[in-house]
């Protein structure tokens, strides 16, 4: 029988994960909670997903909130994560996790307005929650961990271009706040998954098109959401990685090496 995983320096943490209803944040909440950690479970559009995964938590002997706000608009971003720290008590940590692509979009097919939902929703968002936590951050010497995606370095698939390079920003952001945040004791990574079974690919991917992945994959299979909990826990905890800033963590099962 395996060992649950215990990773003590997170215990007591309060830890917001934005886009957490659903895929890899609801994966990230539980395991955050399994940890000890209060956590913030972040919605947008799906209200009964996230109360029903706080209420696991909860019936776990965990502690969760829910937090409804769009993250596509600013006002509503910092009121998320104002919200999380009042009702958590505190701001250990911000896990940047919500973001999709909106739609498919060609670059021959460019759409101005579709462009700017997809900078709204994975970059703009980005800024404006960790602006917002940076005051709790300092005060606690926490963490901001950013999702950005194997697509920012492989130049996305068809229809995917635009949504690819708003994370490759998304990894410069990362590198950029790590610098100017570490001397206020705030450590910025980042964690680039694959191609992850969550409603981000039943929405915009078929089946042909993920078995063409997956056999590009070392590994030959595709993650699932739990694949890619270690990585952000890794980063989390001050024990095991304090000294990592500006980092990118890779989990794509070997389908891209760096």
């Amino acid at each position: 029988m395996t060992k649950p995983l215990s990773i003590p320096d997170l215990a007591g943490k309060a830890v917001l994960i934005t886009g957490a209803s659903s895929g890899i944040g609801a994966a990230l909440a539980r395991a955050f909670a399994e940890q000890g950690a209060s956590v913030g479970i972040h919605y947008n559009s799906s209200a009964a997903a996230a109360e029903a995964l706080c209420a696991d938590i909860r019936a776990a002997g965990g502690k969760a909130t829910a937090v409804h706000g769009d993250v596509t608009k600013p006002t509503e971003v910092a009121r998320v994560v104002e919200e999380t720290a009042m009702a958590l008590g505190r701001l250990d940590g911000l896990v940047n996790n919500a973001g999709g692509m909106v739609a498919r979009m060609p670059y021959a097919a460019f759409d101005g307005a579709v462009f700017d939902e997809v900078i709204d929703l994975n970059v703009r968002s980005v800024l404006v929650a960790s602006h917002a936590a940076l005051p709790f951050l300092k005060a606690q010497q926490g963490f901001i961990i950013n999702t950005t995606s194997i697509a920012a370095r492989t130049g996305a698939s068809l229809g995917a271009g635009p949504y690819g390079s708003a994370k490759a920003f998304i990894e410069n952001v990362t590198r950029g706040m790590a610098k100017e945040f570490a001397p206020f004791g705030v450590r910025v990574n980042a964690v680039a998954p694959g191609i992850v079974e969550t409603p981000f690919h039943e929405r915009y991917s078929d089946q042909a098109y993920l078995e063409a992945m997956r056999v590009t994959i070392p590994l030959q299979r595709l993650a699932k959401p739990e694949d890619m909990v270690g990585p952000y826990l890794f980063l989390a905890s001050e024990v095991l990685s304090g000294y990592m800033v500006g980092q990118v963590l890779e989990a794509n099962g070997g389908q891209l090496m760096t």
